[in-house]
């Protein structure tokens, strides 16, 4: 046997070296919402963590389809009953006013909190002597779930699968001004006016004093039931957060300012390897001489649950359409469904959006629907129905590649009118297109993105030098409200003084200049 050469034994040798770096990871992956849209985004980041060697358990309310290497799947089926009668009144609350719908909300998000906690197998997972090396949480109505960190001493990741919203910012101390960043809840772009200003304002110090006064007490008296033993409280535990990932990109929507530990990740999800559709799906798509329309008001409202008026608006349009039709819709049986609808509880959403004859989606404007549709070049109808669906149509209309349908005033002329604007103004697909050359124009993709930042917090143990010091400031300190009242109030009150001296004084010269003009105008007394 001839002896390695030495170029051989170099490269050996370097082989050797640059496997004894690769380390493997232990993670926990909580994804706790009753939505499979949030749950689509966080199994792709742990999917993306078990393809790159690390060991994930997820607990969700989900069972995996198939088991995936390196995964431990927890399923928490108790969740989907605790959310259930939330989920199936959104019809009905999105008639309310914000504010009220605000606090069912937050409401929801108190039950489904504790719904997992108190689950035996969740139990059963605390008390294990498992061990990990980062816990990655969504981000969403859910922060005792934060305890599970110091619970298992291990650095806290947030998955913010919603968008930047306060839920997650201030876990960072990420800046939200709100003369240029709107609230996700509302209808409004980043060039608001003044009177949109004052809106937005009112809304997110309405939102600040019931988050800080109402909602987190609450979450903390469940956070101190679950993890009676951990040091930090839950307000320390969110300022403690070393990470938070963030289901968007700036091209997607606009730029504002993010912290150096808050990253954009939007679009982790899409698969970049095409699937070929069912046969039936793929056939009815091929045969459209006019194009396809999909249509899918996303995971949690079912299609099937409209109001009759609602259901028959939309067959009325579909009927008028020279296109094909496929509608997400959770029956066997459509009364009155005409030739051109194609109709299936379940379609690939993202293959059938990247084939060439779907030329539009009509969509209740969520995140996820939105990101694909901009992803695969395809203009949308929206007709958001609660959360954000509002300012990402709002983002889309602004942009021209998006029209909105309000639900309430949802009808078959109307819906029929924005759907022929939109597929017939070549302008709104060439932005759309342009859209999304910008958005797939970065040095890698997001899941690889995702997967660098987890195992950077990681290595690092948490990358304490990434947390901004405005985590430790009061919300006078934070705003400077202390300095620029001594600063400001100092200059205003010596500023004050000196009016008040160069008052008296001119008072002063006035009163010499009279007492001297009198003088002048006495008659001189005559000698004897």
């Amino acid at each position: 046997m001839k002896p390695l050469s030495r170029k051989t034994s170099f490269a050996a040798l370097l082989l050797l070296c640059l496997l004894s770096c690769v380390t493997a990871y232990n993670y926990l992956v909580v994804l706790h919402t009753a939505a499979r849209s949030h749950y689509h985004v966080g199994s792709a980041l742990a999917k993306g963590l078990a393809a790159a060697g690390h060991q994930v358990t997820i607990v969700s309310p989900f069972e995996l389809k198939k088991p995936i290497k390196n995964i431990r799947d927890v399923p928490v089926p108790s969740i989907l009953n605790a959310m259930k009668g939330h989920i199936g009144k959104l019809l009905e609350k999105s008639q309310e006013p914000i504010v009220t719908r605000i606090i069912d909300f937050h409401h929801m998000g108190l039950a489904i909190t504790e719904s997992m906690l108190r689950d035996p197998i969740v139990v059963e997972l605390m008390q294990s002597n498992q061990t990990y090396d980062a816990v990655i949480s969504e981000v969403f109505l859910n922060e005792a779930h934060f305890g599970l960190a110091e619970h298992f001493n291990a650095p806290l990741i947030g998955l913010g699968t919603f968008g930047a919203i306060s839920w997650n910012t201030d876990l960072v101390g990420t800046p939200s001004p709100p003369s240029y960043v709107p609230h996700a809840m509302l209808k409004l772009s980043d060039r608001m006016t003044l009177f949109q200003r004052i809106k937005n304002l009112a809304f997110v110090s309405y939102e600040y004093l019931f988050i800080n006064y109402y909602y987190l007490p609450l979450q903390e008296a469940i956070y101190r039931k679950y993890f009676p033993n951990n040091k930090q409280d839950l307000y320390e535990t969110r300022k403690n957060t070393a990470l938070v990932l963030l289901n968007q990109h700036v091209s997607l929507s606009f730029p504002r300012p993010y912290s150096p530990n808050m990253i954009e990740v939007g679009g982790m999800h899409i698969n970049r390897k095409r699937q070929p559709l069912p046969k039936d799906i793929g056939e009815f798509i091929e045969g459209a001489k006019h194009g396809v329309i999909y249509f899918s008001m996303g995971s949690n409202l079912k299609s099937k649950t409209l109001p009759l008026e609602k259901r028959q608006a939309l067959l009325d349009t579909f009927s008028q359409l020279k296109q094909r039709v496929l509608w997400k819709f959770e029956d066997t049986e459509l009364p009155g469904k005409p030739k051109n609808v194609f109709i299936s509880d379940w379609f690939p959403q993202d293959d059938i959006l990247a084939h060439e004859n779907v030329i539009a989606f009509i969509t209740h404007g969520g995140l996820l629907s939105t990101t694909e549709s901009i992803y695969h070049r395809k203009p949308f109808v929206g007709i958001p129905i609660f959360g954000d669906q509002f300012l990402n149509m709002a983002r889309a209309e602004q942009n021209g590649y998006g029209v909105t349908v309000n639900y309430v005033e949802l009808t078959a002329p109307k819906l029929l009118a924005a759907i022929e604007r939109l597929i017939g103004d070549p302008e709104a697909t060439k932005k759309v297109q342009d859209m999304s050359d910008r958005y797939r124009d970065q040095p890698e993709t997001p899941l690889e993105r995702a997967v660098f930042w987890v195992e950077h917090v990681t290595r690092h143990k948490g990358a304490k030098y990434l947390r901004s010091a405005s985590q430790d400031l009061g919300f006078i300190q934070y705003h400077n409200l202390d300095a620029i009242l001594i600063l400001y109030g100092g200059i205003i009150f010596v500023l004050y003084c000196l009016f008040l001296l160069i008052r008296r004084v001119w008072r002063l010269l006035q009163e010499l200049f009279i007492e001297r003009a009198n003088d002048k105008a006495k008659p001189k007394a005559k000698l004897n």
